[in-house]
Formats: C-alpha cells, structure tokens, sequence
C-alpha cells in the first residue's frame, strides 16, 4: 500500500470513501499573490484595467472557482459549500495583488482545495485581465494557510 488515500492496492486511481466520517464543521483558508510592475498595480487601482474592475471580476472569478473544484481537480468530492470568501487586496510596497479564500461547509470532508482552488482562478483572472500590459506578472506563494475540523484538526501555516 501506498499510504496514499487515492490509490488502491492494485494502484488504481480512487475517490476515496468518505461515508463512514463524523459530519463537522470545516474550514480553510488559503491565500497567494500576483506580483506586478508598480504601474500594472496602478492601473487596477485606478480601475484603468480595459476589460473592467479586475478586484471585483477576481473576486467572483476566486468564488465560481471554488464551486468548480470537483470538475477540475480529479478525485475531489463535490461539496454542498455554505460559504465562500474571496479577498483582494494592493500591497504597493510589494507591487502585488494578495488573495485570500475561505471556504466552510457542514461535511464529511475538508475543503481545502476549494480555498486553494479559489486563489489560483482569482490569480489567473487578475494575469488574464492585466497581461497586455504586464507579461511578466507572477503567480507566487499559493499556500494553504489554516484547516480546522475533521479528525486531524486544525492546521496554522507557520
């Protein structure tokens, strides 16, 4: 056996069976940056972005992106969400776009990779929005930063 919780004894690949798991409440947080020329970030600030407010279309983006786990990662079980929150804020001494998504649910299972998942569509929105005046954006340090509920507990990223 492989320790790993999505690989059967024969090596196949399996959603792993969550049905015998206490219902609790279940948190987690993740959180990631997208790094920018100064002018870039002035731009987004000022809503000078051609193809809109790209907080706010981030935003929604970070929000649908979670719903949609369950399409795009494979093996993760779709969740019934009771919240998601995704923030975006300018740094300007770091020329940085900083995205934080929490995502809770009553469940069986956790959801971290609905909040990482959240981070990074948010991420790549903010580059897609911004790339004809900024090619040299980078998408740093998506992270999973808190997990609580569940039988391992909680996690804190030091």
């Amino acid at each position: 056996m492989s320790g790993l919780t999505h690989i059967d004894e024969a090596g196949n690949a399996v959603m792993v069976d969550v049905s015998a798991k206490d219902v609790t409440e279940r948190i987690a947080t993740a959180k990631g940056s997208v790094l920018m020329e100064p002018a870039t970030l002035a731009l987004i600030q000022n809503r000078g972005v051609k193809k809109g407010d790209v907080l706010s279309i981030a935003q929604l983006a970070g929000i649908m992106g979670a719903k949609k786990t369950p399409d795009l990662i494979p093996l993760c079980h779709p969740l019934s969400l009771s919240s998601v929150t995704v923030e975006l804020t300018c740094d300007a001494a770091r020329n940085a776009v900083d995205i934080t998504a929490t995502c809770k649910l009553a469940g069986r299972t956790g959801v971290e990779m609905e909040a990482l998942t959240a981070v990074s569509v948010a991420a790549l929105t903010v580059y897609d929005m911004c790339k004809a005046v900024d090619r040299a954006m980078r998408i740093a340090d998506i992270r999973l930063v808190h997990k609580s509920g569940g039988k391992s507990g909680t996690f804190e990223a030091k």
